[in-house]
């Protein structure tokens, strides 16, 4: 009688546990669909609206149609900030690559005191001074500078912005060089400048990589710095045309936003693909010596 009661208690328990664990599967099964569709149904939206005669803030089937891009293509400036906002990213991501790399090897062969903490507090600052923070400064800063209304002067102060997150990423791709590398070039009399360009560089073309992703896309969606530092309508990036398809009520046409959406998104998107697919994305270094 023992026997049979304490098999009926390990079957209760086995039971048990296997509704646990069954309900613990489904309680993660749920919270994956749901961060899925939190993710996925912008992503579907963005990809019907465009091509649907009337768009909604809802995800459905389109009516197919074409007209939105036939009339988005029609506004000239739609088209020409585009090519603001790929002047303004790739002006942003040569500054950061140029000035991050130089930067980064310097602090990582140069011993100096307070090395960590100044890049700490680079880091730390960047991120508690926003650009919303920093605005008046600037915009008077540009004007003594005479770079209202100057492009040149939004990639300086976008790339400024950025600088301090690319010099501490990229210094533990540089600390991942192997020295012996560089001793061997010195030895054949390379300089400092020669050793980075050609041993330094190559092997950490993967962490740069990955910083000319990210830092075309901090610039590709910024829309205070240039809205507030460009006045010509025919330099403003398309972060700042997209706001031109509201209404004086703030009605959005959502016809022009969805189809000028898909074509904002296009080049990074790209960006993204054809750099993961050759170097892969990572933030530390791949070469210990």
């Amino acid at each position: 009688m023992t026997a049979v009661t304490g098999s009926k208690r390990t079957a209760q328990g086995e039971s048990r546990q296997m509704l646990g664990h069954f309900l613990g599967l489904m309680g993660k099964s749920v919270f994956t669909a749901l961060v899925l569709a939190f993710f996925v149904i912008p992503v579907l939206w963005l990809v019907f609206a465009p091509f649907d005669a009337h768009p909604g803030l809802n995800v459905k089937l389109p009516e197919f149609t074409f007209n939105n891009f036939k009339i988005l293509f029609e506004n000239p400036t739609a088209i020409a900030s585009l090519g603001n906002s790929l002047i303004l990213a790739l002006g942003s991501m040569v500054v950061v690559l140029v000035l991050g790399s130089l930067a980064s090897y310097s602090l990582s062969r140069v011993k100096i005191p307070g090395r960590d903490l100044l890049l700490y507090t680079l880091l730390l600052l960047s991120s508690i001074i926003t650009g919303t923070a920093a605005m008046v400064p600037t915009f008077l800063l540009m004007v003594k500078l005479g770079l209202i209304d100057s492009q040149f002067g939004v990639i300086l102060v976008l790339s400024g912005g950025i600088l301090p997150t690319v010099i501490f990423i990229l210094k533990d791709f540089m600390d991942s060089t192997p020295k012996s590398y560089e001793e061997s070039a010195r030895l054949y009399g390379a300089k400092p400048l020669r050793i980075l360009w050609d041993v330094v560089i190559p092997l950490a073309r993967p962490g740069l990589a990955t910083i000319a992703v990210w830092a075309v896309v901090q610039v590709w969606g910024n829309f205070l710095v240039p809205y507030i530092l460009l006045r010509s309508p025919s330099k403003s990036p398309a972060s700042v045309v997209m706001y031109t398809f509201y209404t004086e009520g703030g009605q959005p046409n959502l016809a022009l936003i969805s189809a000028f959406s898909l074509l904002f998104s296009i080049p990074v998107v790209a960006m993204y693909f054809v750099v993961n697919r050759r170097y892969g994305f990572r933030f530390h270094g791949g070469i210990k010596s």
